[in-house]
């Protein structure tokens, strides 16, 4: 069982920058590849970024050049950097962790966080 905890979320101008963590529990953390999700208000769990165990990351194409994930195995971390963030960049957060590669799949992965609101206001 992993459990992970959001946190870093809040209100912001456009343009400005927000850095989430995900706090993972657990022993195995460097066998889980990791990804942040996204959701909007009435619009389904999109795809932001994810992480391989190796530490390579790929990106929605709404996030390349903007956004930055990384992981720290020793704390048992994963973060996501945003920076020139837009107000379409308003939702909900969450962090996931799959037991394989699940890239953009949101059926492949295996946990997942509550969330942390990000608002951004133009």
């Amino acid at each position: 069982q992993v459990q992970l905890v959001e946190s870093g979320g809040g209100l912001v101008q456009a343009g400005g920058s927000l850095r989430l963590s995900c706090a993972a529990s657990g022993r195995t953390f460097n066998t889980y590849s990791m990804a942040w999700f996204r959701q909007a208000p009435g619009k389904e769990r999109e795809f932001v970024a994810a992480i391989s165990r190796s530490s390579t990351g790929y990106y929605a194409d709404s996030a390349k050049g903007r956004l930055t994930i990384s992981r720290d195995n020793a704390k048992n971390m994963v973060y996501l950097q945003m920076n020139s963030l837009k107000p379409e960049d308003t939702a909900v957060y969450y962090c996931a962790a799959s037991t394989s590669w699940a890239f953009r799949q949101t059926n492949g992965y295996d946990y997942w966080g509550r969330g942390t609101q990000v608002t951004v206001s133009s």
